[in-house]
């Protein structure tokens, strides 16, 4: 029998500018992702749709999801085999490709680039491999349909 789960969130404009969208120009796109418990995240538009810059946009935040969901399942699989990880950092890269009407994009690929301390020499190989494993469990990859690309690095500590 399959289980799922629920994942509640809040969307909070904070940008009417005293107009509102009476132009396109009028409006700030400032808005808060808001979850019960949790500290607001202070989100904004792509810098280059009027975004504010120092605000996080839905593109990285789906870049941010699909990283985040690769690690996690990553330090599991680590964690199973035997690999013992000690640091994980991604310098991740998502590509949006914007449609020939100039009105829309969509995410076209994400590529990870996990940089991985395991404990000793011989976990590398082993380390490097399981991310190719990741797809088949990874819930974030099996639900983007862009392709996902991988150039991890493993080191010893």
């Amino acid at each position: 029998m399959a289980t799922a789960h629920g994942y509640d969130v809040s969307i909070e404009w904070t940008g009417n500018l005293g107009t509102g969208t009476n132009d396109y120009r009028a409006f700030s796109r400032a808005h808060e992702i808001l979850a019960q418990g949790k500290d607001p995240i202070a989100a904004s538009a792509d810098p280059a749709f009027r975004g504010d810059p120092s605000r996080w946009n839905p593109e990285e935040l789906l870049v941010a999801t699909v990283a985040q969901c690769h690690m996690l399942w990553f330090l599991h699989l680590s964690a199973n085999a035997g690999v013992v990880v000690v640091d994980y950092t991604d310098d991740a890269h998502g590509v949006m490709t914007m449609d020939e009407r100039g009105g829309g994009g969509r995410l076209t690929e994400v590529t990870l680039r996990p940089q991985v301390t395991v404990t000793e020499e011989s976990m590398i190989d082993q380390a490097n491999s399981l991310h190719g494993k990741i797809h088949e469990v990874c819930f974030i990859a099996r639900s983007v349909n862009f392709p996902i690309h991988h150039e991890p690095e493993a080191h010893v500590l």
